[in-house]
């Protein structure tokens, strides 16, 4: 059988040609890298991967299908999935299809049989960048960069109203004794299931829930969760989450929850040049001197220096790979926050621990 040719275009004028999987077709987002071995339906059903085109280091993708108890959102919103070898043939018994045919519902469009090792060092090299893959303009580049021009930045873009619940709905056992309000910027189903195993009911809200009604819930404590797009201009996030911390209720946030708390405390963040995206991040916990092995995926950071001159923040958590802040706690009140991902999927589950000091806080 002939494969379908398709471009891979990268906004300073890379191009790669390689093979169509998923869908025919032509979409942009930012491109970049995530340097896990396993877990790429959970990766591509993360909501904090919103507008952005994957590319996976690892060798092979789609050989074990995908299962409907490993997505983390309802249905992937990524912008595209670059790969080195794909099969449309599945070896995992109990698979409920191939990734192919999930990839053509789902409406996205990846390239494959490309040199995705020379990618992801140009992508080191130069930074993430807005690329385009298309079936559609294999003899129009001219065209394909207008099309790629009109892909947005993702510095200054806000998605998580976008992919966020519309409707608040209910997590765990109604019946659990902590009851916690999970505001929802983009969030993974793991974070739920490791609340709920640890007795908490769970209330999630659209993203831009005033306090009043999560206050209405009475909770014991919020829950600020990870999602896509640019922290700095989620000022409707911000002002909520500020005042979310003069209840004195413990809160608890993860990556961009990590960044919302940090803006909340007057600390700035940034984009990076190409991000942290895989399941072998090294962590020390300042507090424990433990180091622990993460899951991480983000493009933005908080300002270390801002963190570290504000007499009400303490850094918890810091990279091993380049110092940036993972991790703060507030001094005045019951509320921290990390900027990886302990729920895993993938990963492994050293951080796991996170979720029981929350539990503890509201205990």
């Amino acid at each position: 059988m002939n494969k379908q040719k398709a471009t891979l275009l990268l906004a300073d004028g890379t191009i790669f040609r390689g093979t169509l999987i998923g869908k025919p077709g032509t979409n942009g987002g930012e491109i970049c890298f995530n340097t896990g071995m396993t877990g790429y339906q959970e990766i591509y059903t993360d909501p904090s991967y919103t507008g952005q085109i994957i590319v996976t280091t690892t060798s092979h993708i789609g050989n074990y299908g995908v299962i409907d108890t490993e997505i983390e959102s309802d249905s992937p919103t990524i912008a595209g999935i670059v790969v080195n070898t794909f099969s449309d043939v599945f070896s995992r018994l109990d698979a409920d299809g191939s990734l192919q045919d999930y990839l053509v519902k789902h409406n996205i469009t990846g390239i494959a049989d490309i040199d995705t090792r020379m990618l992801v060092r140009h992508i080191r090299s130069k930074g993430a960048m807005n690329a385009i893959i298309s079936s559609e303009f294999e003899d129009d580049l001219a065209g394909l960069k207008a099309e790629l021009n009109l892909v947005p930045d993702m510095n200054g873009l806000e998605l998580s109203s976008k992919v966020c619940t519309k409707e608040p709905y209910y997590f765990g056992d109604e019946n659990a004794p902590i009851k916690v309000a999970c505001l929802d910027f983009g969030i993974k189903k793991n974070i739920l299931r490791n609340l709920a195993d640890r007795g908490v009911y769970c209330k999630v809200f659209p993203a831009k829930t005033s306090l009043a009604e999560l206050q209405a819930w009475s909770p014991n404590g919020y829950f600020l969760s990870n999602g896509p797009g640019d922290p700095a201009v989620m000022e409707y996030a911000v002002k909520t989450t500020k005042e979310i911390l003069e209840t004195g209720k413990p809160v608890f946030g993860i990556c961009l929850g990590h960044q919302l708390l940090a803006e909340a405390c007057g600390v700035s963040t940034y984009k990076m040049h190409h991000g942290h995206r895989g399941i072998n991040h090294p962590i020390k916990n300042l507090l424990t001197g433990k180091s622990e092995i993460t899951s991480q995926n983000h493009g933005f950071v908080v300002n270390r220096e801002d963190v570290e001159s504000n007499s009400d923040l303490e850094i918890t958590h810091v990279h091993l790979n380049d110092g940036t802040v993972a991790g703060i706690k507030l001094k005045s009140k019951p509320a921290f926050s990390v900027q990886y991902h302990p729920e895993s999927a993938p990963g492994p589950h050293d951080s796991r621990y996170l979720f029981d000091e929350f539990v503890s806080l509201m205990q």
